[in-house]
């Protein structure tokens, strides 16, 4: 047995034993549109497993991780997502801040905050996006002004996923007065339970309200929680993007697998596979699952030695554009009956969910106009597009 399946082997085994009694009941609530689910209850598990070491396992050791290689992770990643367990609610700390604090952070900011991400101790939220910007990152009002030791913030950002749930948030914000778009930007590392810190919840399509506003007024934070230069919040903002398209992602193709399996075994028994353009459709969905698996490991290799680089795009647009089809495909399998609600006032099914929250996959964590502009201009080279 080769040291992948040994790893494999003890993830499984591990799992197996563990989503027994309380936990067992756990077993494939939460993820994008249904992140109410059993919060506190997935937090307690999360805390469990890193009590055992199953947090942060592609992390070095020296930094509590398992130092796993990147065919472990991928291993680890795939048997989570297999077993049902429920989904991660660390996975933004453990996934973007905490590499990006090993790249780019000071040896103090590594030892302040990684051992609380390891141990689920805080969560973490994301402020990029801006009422005014969306997914054009660079263009990001929010200003951040030097006071003595500490930085002041000032602005608003949107779409902040779990802010309510999380204690920190990793902000861009404009440090230098008069700059433009890449420039004078900075990354800082903000505190969610001080003054000047307003959080309301976005109700959604589904009638949840995972998404945020996050309001600033005069808010503070240390002048130690600058992550890389001042100015320079670009380039680690980019890194934080790459490691979003990490490795995380084949456990995210898993639970898409199982849920065109259970789409197709709902064609089968509606009898909906027998119209020759459904059974089309959904050998073309497979097609695009088998297709998105094999560009994440084709990047992911190209990255084995750092941050996942700009061709991380196509990944984004795959996977995005696969999913928001798939819940398309749902409602087209469900027929007439998929209007309407199961229950009052607005109990939805697994299906409805899907295609109600999919719509906004292929515009969160950066919409797939933005990815192509990407692609077009930092993998292919092509000439930058006009902007005003």
């Amino acid at each position: 047995m080769s040291a992948v399946e040994e790893f494999r082997r003890r993830a499984r085994t591990w799992l197996d034993a563990q989503l027994t009694g309380a936990f067992a009941e756990l077993r494939g609530l939460g993820g994008p549109g249904r992140e109410h689910e059993a919060f506190a209850e997935r937090l307690a598990w999360e805390r469990h497993m890193a009590a055992a070491g199953w947090t942060c396992v592609g992390w070095p050791e020296e930094y509590g991780g398992r130092g796993a290689t990147l065919e472990e992770q991928v291993a680890f990643h795939e048997e989570y997502a297999e077993s049902g367990a429920p989904a991660r609610v660390g996975h933004i700390g453990e996934q973007l801040v905490g590499p990006t604090l090993m790249a780019f952070g000071t040896p103090e900011q590594r030892a302040r905050f990684l051992p609380a991400i390891a141990a689920v101790d805080a969560l973490w939220c994301q402020g990029y996006s801006e009422p005014d910007a969306g997914s054009d990152l660079a263009a990001v009002r929010t200003r951040a002004e030097r006071d003595g030791d500490a930085w002041v913030l000032t602005g608003r950002k949107i779409w902040t996923s779990l802010a309510r749930e999380s204690r920190w948030c990793f902000v861009l914000a404009r440090t230098e007065p008069g700059s433009t778009r890449h420039r004078g930007l900075s990354y800082l590392l903000v505190p969610l339970d001080r003054d000047g810190v307003e959080i309301r919840p976005i109700t959604q399509l589904t009638g949840t309200a995972e998404f945020n506003e996050v309001l600033f007024d005069g808010a503070r934070t240390d002048a130690g929680n600058l992550v890389g230069e001042e100015g320079g919040g670009w380039a680690v903002a980019m890194a934080t993007l790459g490691f979003e398209r990490g490795v995380s992602t084949l456990g995210q193709q898993v639970g898409f697998r199982r849920e065109w399996e259970a789409l197709a075994a709902l064609a089968v028994r509606t009898g909906a596979a027998r119209d020759p353009l459904i059974r089309d459709r959904l050998t073309r969905s497979w097609i695009g699952l088998e297709t998105i698996r094999g560009n994440a490991l084709r990047m992911l290799e190209g990255a084995a030695a750092g941050a996942p680089g700009p061709e991380a795009s196509i990944g984004k647009i795959y996977w995005a554009t696969f999913h928001r089809e798939l819940g398309e495909l749902a409602m087209e399998i469900r027929g007439a009956g998929g209007t309407l609600a199961a229950g009052a006032p607005y109990d939805l099914d697994e299906w409805q969910r899907l295609f109600l929250f999919s719509r906004a996959d292929t515009l969160y964590g950066g919409s797939n106009e933005i990815q192509r502009n990407i692609i077009a201009e930092r993998v292919l080279g092509l000439p930058r597009e006009a902007r005003p």
